[in-house]
């Protein structure tokens, strides 16, 4: 084969929706001037502000003094009422305002520059539960998605040392791409093939990844990942084709999954005639799939997730992929886990490094530009954090997002935290919460309970969560989608 350099395009071509959402730009729905509630009146005594108009009544356009006024004046008085931390700022991850990068932060500087503090509404695991819940206790390490460490040059690894490319659920030509700046994860699914090597797609769906570019597709029934693991195990054990030293120098408890796949626990072999009844793949082709991974010098490849890792009990593949890797030596030459997403492919987090301080229940360091510990809510508990207080919190466990350390998952904390008042004011910059994230009528309710004095948004278009605010602030977009 001829050589071949691969450089990353000077130019990215945008996909069609992030071409359509340019659109909202001039959207008929597009807040292009502050406005306020019509029964809101922030002179009025908390106790007399009509919250259960918040959804129903309209806005009518103010001018950016009365905008300014009213926002200041109600920093002040919640601040001198109750504490700078009774503001809660809705202002995590998948924001789209006013900043020139994706992440939101702007809020939280201002408002412990000026105020001393806030509240801030964190992610947690709710997107990537089956590796942080589930592999990470595999791996016994931490600080990770519960995928491997170092994605920068597994990539290059595949490409100099790689055979065969696992595509599980990996959907690089659509995935990343409405995620990151562009569709480098779809390049470099083009430079595999470029470069010889083959690629076996295991989906429930023929997905765009699979048709382009895949040599073999392995329909699999959705939720049996499981079996089909466990199958490619059994595989490799009883014709001794799994990595015996690797396992012996690497690995801590193999034993005790040998006995389970072999039936030895609970009178189950998982063979592949036994997983072919689940999954719906047959015998025959999951004896080949095992014997290729063992022959061959193999990856596995993912996006950005999706229901195999996201979905109910998701703990489980996540755990039996791993040790499905574990078995062919993870980490050797062109054997690695490859996160086909722009930032974990090319970017990596050189500015997220996310730690969780040893203090009172309070909250993560270094994310969005936060320097000092603060309370926090996670973001699917935000509703019953909302309508917490001091002599009712609300308890959770494990802290926020999915690259804390794997430790965090066993420690108890509430909102709010001991000595911190309870919510009174919100201030969001993150949109979609009523129609698109957990609860939201749970979320409607707690904007609408009597507590909640003041609700301001800073929004692109009057929809959605914007429609219960009492003050509206315009934003420009971001450069992502102009």
């Amino acid at each position: 084969m001829a050589c071949k350099v691969f450089k990353a395009p000077l130019k990215i071509t945008p996909t069609y929706y992030a071409q359509a959402y340019k659109g909202r730009i001039y959207s008929p729905a597009r807040v292009k001037y502050p406005l306020k509630r019509v029964d809101f009146d922030y002179k009025a005594p908390p106790n007399k502000r009509n919250v259960e108009g918040r959804g129903k009544s309209g806005f009518v356009r103010i001018t950016w003094e009365e905008a300014y006024e009213i926002l200041l004046s109600e920093l002040k008085r919640i601040k001198e009422t109750y504490g700078p931390t009774a503001i809660l700022v809705q202002g995590d991850v998948h924001g789209e305002t006013k900043t020139i990068h994706i992440r939101p932060g702007a809020i939280y500087k201002f408002l412990y520059e000026m105020f001393g503090g806030c509240t801030i509404q964190t992610r947690n695991p709710d997107s990537w539960e089956g590796y942080y819940w589930g592999a990470k206790h595999v791996w016994g390490m931490d600080e990770t998605q519960g995928l491997t460490k170092y994605q920068l040059n597994a990539y290059y690894d595949f490409m100099l040392n790689g055979e065969l490319a696992l595509f599980w659920g990996c959907d690089s030509e659509t995935t990343p791409n409405g995620h990151g700046p562009g569709p480098m994860a779809s390049v470099a699914t083009f430079w595999l093939k470029d470069a010889g090597k083959k690629i076996v797609a295991v989906a429930p769906d023929a997905n765009y990844t699979t048709v382009v570019h895949a040599d073999k597709w392995i329909p699999v029934l959705p939720n049996t990942d499981v079996e089909l693991y466990l199958a490619i195990a059994y595989v490799w054990i009883t014709e001794g084709t799994y990595d015996k030293q690797y396992v012996e120098t690497h690995t801590y408890g193999f034993e005790h999954f040998k006995k389970y796949v072999l039936g030895e626990e609970d009178g189950i072999p998982k063979t592949p005639k036994w997983a072919e009844q689940i999954t719906g793949v047959p015998a025959r082709t999951i004896k080949a799939l095992a014997r290729a991974w063992a022959k061959k010098t193999t990856s596995m490849f993912h996006c950005n997730g999706g229901p195999t890792i996201r979905g109910p009990y998701a703990t489980e593949p996540a755990r039996a992929e791993t040790y499905c890797l574990a078995m062919q030596g993870i980490g050797k030459p062109g054997r690695q886990q490859i996160k086909m997403h722009e930032w974990g492919l090319f970017v990596g987090w050189p500015f997220w490094n996310p730690k969780v301080m040893p203090t009172t229940g309070a909250g993560t360091r270094g994310i969005m530009g936060i320097q000092a510990t603060t309370p926090f809510i996670l973001k699917t508990l935000t509703p019953k954090g909302i309508l917490a207080t001091p002599d009712k919190p609300v308890e959770w466990y494990a802290a926020a997002l999915a690259f804390a350390p794997v430790e965090e998952q066993f420690k108890k904390y509430q909102f709010p935290p001991e000595g911190y008042p309870d919510i009174h004011m919100i201030w969001s910059e993150t949109p979609c919460w009523t129609t698109c994230w957990n609860g939201g009528n749970a979320l409607v309710r707690a904007f609408r309970n009597p507590k909640v004095e003041f609700y301001v948004v800073q929004r692109i278009t009057l929809e959605d969560d914007a429609l219960f605010a009492d003050l509206i602030l315009p934003v420009t977009q971001h450069s992502k989608t102009t």
